[in-house]
């Protein structure tokens, strides 16, 4: 049977791929979940699926990590101009390692955006097709999640603030995004493909519409300049640098850099993505 890794999978996209793959009846002996502190996969070690200690910043924890595997799913890190050394170490050992197939998780048109997070995916997505090892590359758009994560404040303040214009979106659920993830990792054919993950296209003022017609709050979209937006973010406690880099991220989407025509996701699903509404009535509760 083919071993698949997860890596970081106690995080909160890793987490949902393990989920998905022991819900569709992997064999849990053969997913390998790979977390920096593997207590905190206690509760996946009790239901039989190997948890192995590997730290994408300690390439010396890798090699035992990736023992045996035949698949990998490169979850990306978190840490920000980090990443490129981080892969590049995960992706050396994965191929040490005999790994016959990597997957990994890229952002919306990573090789051609001029969104800021993207560099560092393009530069991994570069090193995976130089590695030599057959892979797929997942660009993930935004999750529903970015937003209903902050719906009480939206609530409270009743505004959502930007500076993405009627720039469009083409988010889906983080759990649409595990189910195809999981998809790709238990299905033949997608070797050396790039896939744009992606659901139904919306703007930030559809976003407080459609809070307003679920909650039954009035929200309304607050459109303000790039700089006014860094300048609130400042207030709120980021540092001028990460404050910059948010406000930069509306930018892009004003000048449409999530809106990615694909349906790559729906197709593998073989459904719709979950709905703008039904993630917000979901956050609701």
């Amino acid at each position: 049977m083919t071993t698949i890794a997860v890596t970081g999978a106690t995080g909160h996209l890793g987490r949902l791929v393990v989920e998905e793959l022991l819900e569709s009846g992997v064999e849990p002996s053969t997913i390998v979940a790979v977390v920096r502190t593997p207590a905190r996969a206690a509760d996946f070690a009790e239901r039989g699926v190997q948890v192995r200690a590997g730290d994408y910043s300690d390439p010396a924890s890798l090699p035992a990590a990736l023992a045996g595997v035949d698949t990998l799913l490169l979850v990306s890190g978190s840490e920000l101009g980090q990443r490129v050394a981080q892969h590049t170490a995960v992706i050396e050992a994965a191929k040490a390692a005999g790994v016959g197939w990597i997957v990994y998780t890229s952002a919306p048109r990573a090789d051609v955006t001029d969104l800021s997070l993207a560099a560092e995916h393009k530069a991994t997505e570069e090193v995976l097709a130089a590695a030599g090892v057959p892979n797929t590359s997942l660009r993930i758009n935004w999750y529903h999640e970015n937003y209903t994560a902050q719906l009480g404040q939206y609530l409270s303040q009743g505004f959502v603030l930007g500076a993405a214009g009627d720039g469009r979106i083409r988010g889906a659920s983080r759990a649409d995004f595990a189910a195809g993830i999981a998809k790709v990792l238990t299905s033949a054919g997608h070797e050396n493909a790039i896939y744009e993950f992606g659901g139904s296209p919306f703007t930030l003022a559809e976003l407080a519409a459609t809070i307003t017609e679920v909650t039954g709050t009035t929200v309304t979209y607050r459109d303000v300049t790039v700089a006014e937006l860094a300048a609130t973010l400042g207030q709120v406690g980021l540092d001028e640098t990460t404050a910059g880099l948010f406000a930069g991220i509306d930018e892009s989407i004003r000048g449409g850099a999530l809106d990615v025509d694909a349906d790559d996701l729906q197709r593998l699903l073989g459904r719709p993505t979950t709905s703008l509404a039904d993630s917000v009535r979901a956050a609701k509760v």
